[in-house]
């Protein structure tokens, strides 16, 4: 009895011990990081987004896979973007992996392993053997301008003016990091950054040199930054100027060269003396030779900026008073010389091209506004303009005609001068029913309110309704060439 059960007891601690060492032979699934070799900081940005992260690795069944994450101050996960993942051994693995482009940047951000199965990793150690580095997304990397682009200012001696970073095409964000709201900034003053200054304007009410760059922490690159500007006293003399964005003697390129003055808070621009009107902010684009000055108020006191602006493309010249009277029949050969390079002429009469003038000279046989254009195709692109009037004897007064001849000595419809007062009404439509006119008899004038605006193959007709004090007339009209 006493061998039967000492031989139970061995077999129950036998089956025991076995069973606890069976325990005792499962091992814990284990990520290792390896350093993160030559990587100091994650500076990303549309340009460059591609990190790594090499570990090693046991005890994980197949078909485990890794991810890396962001963790920051806290040790809050943040998700990065998976991009690839290598085997580098059978127990080791290097997984590849871009910063979120939303990622709010820190100098204190950390990297971890994950695996499918749940296990994480300690934080990685950069090329520093630090745990926490920086982590930034860079929305912006490029060249930017602030102040319109222009190298001066100026301000009154208890003024201030406002500095911002230009925004010309909001349409296009990459255009300009203002842009993007969440971007910081840095500004300097002779080189020194102002403190507390973070956004994209800058109030400055001191002298001296000024300029910006965007704020990305340890990631912030300092050769990309703004224009500089020179800020200086209304007082010194040399306060207000004047650029021209193609350079001068400017060569125009159909649109002119923009003028633009130093920054202010209102302007006065003017023209070889003259204002000019609604010339009124810092801006002005021409394509006219002269001397411009502009008047610039900084907030209490005021300053003159001035430049003798001229053209590099030809020198034209015409033959013909700036107003020419013709009797009936007589007619005028107007000539315009140049010594543009193959140049080519345009006519026009009442704003419309004359076809097949195409010389430098043209017989003026009828009446109206006559412009003559002049331009060089080659080396400077430029052109030049004259206009001029000609003017003939009045059109009858006492019949109401019913053709206007446009290759006649007068090209447009008129009305007699005993319908031409304030309490007559003239109304002129189309054949489509359009009103080309409809106003009082004293406010109609033959060549400002022409209706004739295009001839086409078919002769247009018009209609007419004249309500005086002596009655209505109506009638038609019709256009011949």
């Amino acid at each position: 009895m006493i061998q039967k059960t000492t031989l139970s007891v061995i077999r129950f601690i036998l089956f025991f011990s076995i069973f606890l060492g069976t325990k005792t032979i499962t091992h814990a699934q284990t990520i290792v990081p390896q350093p993160l070799d030559g990587l100091e900081k994650l500076c990303a940005g549309s340009g460059f987004n591609e990190f790594y992260a090499t570990f090693g690795y046991v005890n994980f069944p197949a078909g485990t896979t890794f991810t890396a994450e962001l963790l920051d101050a806290s040790n809050n996960p943040i998700a990065t973007t998976f991009l690839d993942a290598v085997d580098v051994s059978a127990t080791q693995k290097t997984v590849k992996f871009a910063v979120p482009v939303n990622l709010v940047g820190s100098d204190t951000y950390g990297i971890r392993v994950k695996s499918s199965t749940g296990v994480v990793s300690p934080r990685f150690k950069n090329s520093l053997g630090a745990t926490s580095f920086p982590a930034y997304y860079k929305e912006f990397e490029s060249k930017f301008s602030i102040n319109n682009k222009g190298i001066n200012a100026a301000i009154c001696s208890s003024g201030s003016i406002t500095l911002s970073v230009d925004n010309d095409t909001p349409t296009v964000p990459a255009s300009s990091p203002a842009n993007y709201p969440n971007l910081k900034y840095r500004w300097y003053k002779d080189n020194a950054i102002i403190a507390g200054q973070t956004t994209k304007t800058l109030t400055v009410n001191a002298v001296g040199d000024y300029y910006v760059i965007i704020e990305y922490g340890a990631c912030t690159d300092v050769n990309i930054s703004s224009n500089h500007v020179n800020v200086v006293s209304s007082a010194s003399g040399s306060a207000a100027t004047i650029s021209s964005s193609l350079g001068n003697p400017f060569c125009s390129n159909g649109t002119g060269t923009v003028l633009t003055a130093t920054t202010g808070n209102s302007y006065v621009w003017k023209k070889d003396g003259a204002v000019i009107s609604g010339a009124t902010g810092r801006n002005y684009t021409t394509n006219e030779s002269g001397t411009y000055t502009v008047d610039i108020d900084f907030g209490g006191c005021k300053a003159t900026g001035s430049i003798n602006l001229s053209a590099s493309g030809f020198n034209a010249s015409i033959d013909v008073a700036d107003t020419v009277e013709l009797n009936e029949g007589e007619t005028i050969n107007v000539s315009v010389t140049t010594d543009a390079t193959s140049p080519t002429y345009e006519w026009f009469l009442n704003d419309n091209l004359i076809a097949g003038a195409t010389s430098n000279s043209y017989l003026v046989a009828a009446v109206g506004n006559y412009k003559a254009k002049i331009s060089q195709a080659t080396g400077c692109i430029a052109t030049k303009e004259f206009v001029f009037k000609i003017t003939g004897p009045a059109p009858p007064t006492t019949v109401i005609p019913n053709i206007v001849n446009l290759s006649g000595s007068y090209p447009y419809w008129n009305i007699p001068d005993v319908y031409k007062t304030a309490s007559t009404k003239v109304t002129i439509i189309s054949s489509n029913g359009e009103i080309m006119f409809n106003d009082v008899g004293s406010n109609y004038d033959p060549q400002v309110n022409s209706f004739i605006k295009d001839f086409k193959n078919v002769n247009p007709v018009y209609y007419y309704v004249i309500q005086a004090d002596t009655g209505e007339k109506k009638g038609s009209i019709t256009v011949i060439k």
